[in-house]
């Protein structure tokens, strides 16, 4: 069950032409793939791009009166290789996946696909997942493009142009006979906006086509003397013609020329950002009518050498906004223009910080610099942004007010109620009696863990790759095994065969813990092998125990309720002391919360409006009873779980306490009894339209409780109750 259902949004894919489509970036993509007879479209869910695969899973019945054929493919590797079929055949496909890591998984199956190249046209979607809503290494796509001669289009961020990139895209790749990849940035994705739609187009030539009528060319295969041969096409064949395409088809853009004998060069998709910065200086208004000529490179690579001289030779200098290390472009540019013998000054990095997101405040301080060095005379200055005015003018009303140093930072942790939290505070539990463990770590929800108040993990070598990222860890000289963790979707992304596989195979002595809560949760809880959920457009309920015995893992645990923290403590230290050697594994396995939360709250409501009985349960905390030593929260670490001032008088640490966000997963109470702490927490029922004997066994209830209470206060001090 994705995170987000897309089922009322795709039928504006359906609009014609001449039809205004207002939406989403990823709805206008996918309608962008409509108009463009794509024939074939594969994907691997990933932020920021984890969308575009829910929307063309929501829209499989259009796809499917289309001819269209559409995979949740396995991994990154997976979808690229999909674009086999446009190799020999003129059938249009589109895969996309989260870049760099998924580019990297793809890297092998689009080498050879650029090296053997494409009939039909090849279009790579990728995500660029880079700067402050990032969640991976901070790497550029840019390197995969050049390393193998993929073209790469960053579009300015409106669905006008990321909808015509798709269509060019297509179109250069035909012509060019290479793959091209569309760069979306995090923002691109979710924008919102407008453009004039298309009629949507069955591929004139099909996948029944295709079929029917197979092709073979040993020319296009990736083997000698063949790839010699691709070498010297690349260079002499595939890069004129898409020099020649782009320049014939204007797809990069220059905004007036000649005001100013400087301008700036800047990638697509960083238009809105330096637009956003000329404009606060005074240089131009919000539609882009800018008073500095601009040459915008909707796509980035390749350079076209005649647009760069043509734009630099009448100018003293230029300044690059490229965003992110290493300065490909910068470089690339220095070349050109020195080869070509013009002199105009190229300024870039030194004017701008050399690596990281370019937001609007680092492009104001660098355009300021760049501006004040060659057109003074444009700046208003009592007129600059605060952040480009001189240290202490004007203060302004975005000053800190309160010292950084007293603001405490709170770590990133799991939802409140997430079923992985118990893991791994049964595991601390356990490390008490069986020691310290070297963790590996894997990629997903569960890497929360590496944080406090866990602080379990100490590497992470990618998806899936928990198991292998523990591998050297076999030693003769000692018993102590290492642990490694992975998610369910690590698993079936590459973690069965890379990990587990190779553990069996070289008869590795250790502990794989994989965390099944029957999602691809981290990327939006789509549905995997191992989901329970009924699909009807996928095959699920495969279990991760069968598929690990099957390939011949012999010590095999499968908890059903990762919430019992005793007998998750209990199954770790039986792994972790037994004499079993050989890899073990632990499948951990309770449903996302928020999934659950996304499937039972709707129909909660729609029994409260009922009027029918609904019953939620809350956990709390006896103040009385509670020590103050907080060990709960440091086992625990649920975000609903916090302190409070102590209402003892004589006592002066804070009492833990719950707040109102609870769930009612119970954890708090599980680890405090695994861990012998206080007996402070309760559980409480609160039930919305109750019976007549709910209302009857609450007054009883009370009436005793009262009765007692009473009894109690009235006997300490010194009062008894009337004969």
């Amino acid at each position: 069950m994705a995170e987000r259902s897309f089922a009322a949004e795709v039928e504006k894919l359906r609009v014609g032409a001449g039809a205004e489509f207002a939406g989403e970036g990823i709805l206008a993509v996918t309608k962008a793939l409509l108009q463009s007879g794509v024939s074939y479209v594969g994907g691997y869910q990933g932020a920021p791009i984890s969308h575009l695969m829910d929307v063309l899973g929501d829209a499989h019945e259009i796809l499917e009166e289309l001819g269209i054929h559409f995979e949740n493919s396995a991994s990154e590797a997976t979808a690229a290789a999909m674009l086999a079929a446009s190799v020999h055949y003129p059938l249009r496909g589109a895969v996309t996946f989260k870049s760099t890591v998924g580019t990297n998984v793809a890297s092998d199956a689009l080498a050879n696909l650029s090296s053997g190249g494409v009939t039909g046209g090849a279009l790579i979607i990728v995500g660029e997942d880079y700067g402050e809503g990032s969640s991976i290494m901070q790497e550029r796509s840019h390197a995969f493009a050049m390393k193998s001669q993929i073209w790469l289009m960053d579009p300015r961020p409106n669905l006008t142009a990321i909808v015509d990139s798709v269509d060019l895209g297509f179109r250069l790749s035909e012509a060019s006979n290479t793959p091209v990849m569309l760069e979306l940035r995090l923002r691109s994705c979710h924008i919102h906006g407008k453009f004039i739609a298309k009629d949507n187009v069955r591929p004139s030539f099909t996948l029944k086509d295709a079929i029917e009528n197979p092709r073979q060319d040993p020319a296009r295969v990736v083997l000698p003397p063949a790839s010699f041969a691709h070498e010297q096409e690349k260079l002499n064949v595939r890069w004129p013609a898409a020099v020649k395409f782009i320049k014939d088809n204007k797809i990069n853009e220059v905004i007036n020329d000649g005001a100013q004998d400087f301008g700036i060069i800047l990638q697509g998709g960083l238009y809105n950002t330096v637009i956003r910065a000329l404009q606060l200086l005074g240089l131009s208004d919000v539609y882009g009518n800018s008073k500095i000529p601009l040459y915008i490179l909707n796509v980035t690579y390749p350079i076209i050498d005649d647009e760069v001289i043509e734009f630099a030779k009448s100018k003293r200098a230029v300044l690059l906004v490229e965003e992110g290390q290493p300065d490909y472009i910068e470089q690339n540019l220095h070349a050109v223009l020195r080869r070509a013998d013009v002199p105009t000054k190229l300024f870039g990095k030194e004017m701008l910080p050399p690596a990281g997101e370019y937001t609007p405040a680092h492009v104001i301080k660098g355009i300021t610099e760049f501006i004040k060095k060659y057109g003074p005379q444009l700046l208003d200055q009592n007129a600059l942004p605060a952040v480009v005015r001189p240290s202490g003018d004007k203060p302004t009303s975005l000053e800190t007010r309160i010292a950084p140093e007293k603001v405490h930072g709170r770590p990133p942790s799991f939802c409140t109620g997430c079923p992985e939290r118990p893991i791994f505070t049964a595991l601390k539990l356990a490390e008490r009696e069986t020691g310290k463990h070297h963790i590996s770590a894997d990629i997903g929800c569960h890497l929360f863990s590496i944080l406090p108040p866990f602080n379990i993990g100490a590497t992470t070598m990618g998806y899936g790759l928990g198991s292998a990222g523990a591998s050297a860890f076999q030693s003769i000289e000692t018993d102590k095994q290492v642990i490694s963790f992975m998610g369910d979707g690590g698993f079936w992304h590459n973690g069965l065969t890379s990990g587990i596989g190779n553990a069996v195979f070289n008869q590795s002595d250790g502990l794989t813990v994989i965390v099944d809560n029957a999602y691809s949760a981290a990327t939006g809880g789509q549905d995997i092998l191992s989901s329970q959920a009924d699909n009807e457009l996928r095959s699920t309920k495969h279990p991760i125990e069968a598929a690990v015995r099957g390939i011949g893992v012999k010590w095999v645990k499968t908890i059903t309720n990762t919430y019992k923290v005793s007998e998750m403590r209990e199954t770790f230290k039986s792994a972790l002391t037994g004499n079993v050697k050989g890899p073990k594994i632990i499948v951990a396995q309770s449903e996302c919360t928020l999934n659950r939360m996304r499937r039972e709250k709707p129909a909660m409501a729609k029994k409260i409006k009922e009027g029918k009985r609904v019953v939620k349960e809350r956990f709390g905390i006896d103040p009385d009873t509670c020590t103050g030593d907080h060990s709960c929260i440091r086992i625990n670490g649920c975000p609903s779980l916090t302190i409070a001032p102590n209402p003892d008088p004589m006592r002066k640490d804070p009492v833990a306490t719950i707040l109102n966000t609870c769930v009612g997963c119970g954890l708090c109470g599980e680890a405090a009894h695994a861990a012998v702490l206080c007996p402070s927490f309760y559980r409480t029922e609160v039930i919305t339209n109750p019976s007549i004997w709910d209302k009857a066994k609450l007054a009883i209830r009370s009436a005793v409780i009262g009765f007692l209470q009473n009894g109690i206060e009235r006997r300490l001090v010194g009062i008894q109750p009337n004969a």
